[in-house]
Formats: C-alpha cells, sequence, structure tokens
C-alpha cells in the first residue's frame, strides 16, 4: 500500500496535481449548484487546492510557504457544507481523481483520503428552502 507521503515522488512531481485540479473544477463548473458556491474567478482556488494536494501527498511545502497552515476546518468554517454539498464535491472529485492516469496506481489510498476528508468538514444540516450558502473562497 502506498503511503501518503510518496505519492508525489511516485507521479512524477506536481503535474498530475494541477491536472487532478484542472479535471475537479471542469465538473465543478458543470454543476450549477456547486458552482453557485464558488467565486467567479476559480483561477485563485484551482491554485490554492493543487499546492494543497502537493503538499499534502508528499511535494513541497507550497501551501504553507504561501498561506499559512492549512487548517481545513478553520479555512471553511464560514460555509454551511452539508451532506449534500459534500457529495456534490467529492463526486466531482472522485471523478478528476479517476481521469488522471498519473493516480491510477495511488487512487485507493487518495480516494479514502477525499472521502474522509470531505465528510470531516460537513458542519451544517441541509439549509431551510431560500437560505443563501457563502462563497467557497
Amino acid at each position: 500500500m502506498t503511503d501518503e507521503t510518496d505519492i508525489y515522488g511516485a507521479v512524477g512531481g506536481e503535474g498530475p496535481f494541477f491536472d487532478l485540479v484542472d479535471s475537479f473544477y471542469r465538473g465543478v463548473d458543470k454543476d450549477p449548484p456547486l458552482r453557485a458556491d464558488y467565486p467567479a474567478d476559480l483561477g485563485p482556488g484551482k491554485l490554492h487546492l493543487a499546492w494543497f494536494l502537493i503538499q499534502r501527498f508528499g511535494g513541497p511545502q507550497l501551501f504553507a510557504q504561501r498561506r499559512g497552515a492549512p487548517r481545513l476546518r478553520m479555512r471553511h468554517t464560514e460555509l454551511a457544507i452539508t451532506r449534500a454539498l459534500r457529495d456534490a464535491w467529492i463526486g466531482h472529485m472522485l471523478d478528476a481523481v479517476d481521469s488522471t492516469e498519473a493516480f491510477a496506481p495511488h487512487k485507493d489510498v487518495i480516494r479514502r483520503y477525499f472521502e474522509s476528508t470531505a465528510t470531516f468538514l460537513i458542519n451544517s444540516e441541509e439549509p431551510a428552502q431560500g437560505s443563501v450558502r457563502l462563497k467557497i473562497l
């Protein structure tokens, strides 16, 4: 079994992580309910996610150097992350993992990480009809 922190080197560096993030955001962009939770400009979020994943899976500490400690729960605290939002997010992320060939040998490890982390970030019940959701930064 691959250790999570060995994946960066095993896939040959940062390229596959940027591919994964691009694939993920293509899915988000085609999902109007989920897309509504993101800012108009996806560029900064894409870069931050790539840096975080590179760092998380054994690469250079790009996220920490540029943004500080990841502190995922704190960074997402203002979002109403429901089970439905988590499920939509994880669906696109797992599709992206499946479509990024470099991750094929590590797919199970990566999928487990995303599934458990996405579930960990749930912090809200389903919103009442007509409520407003905050934007993902």
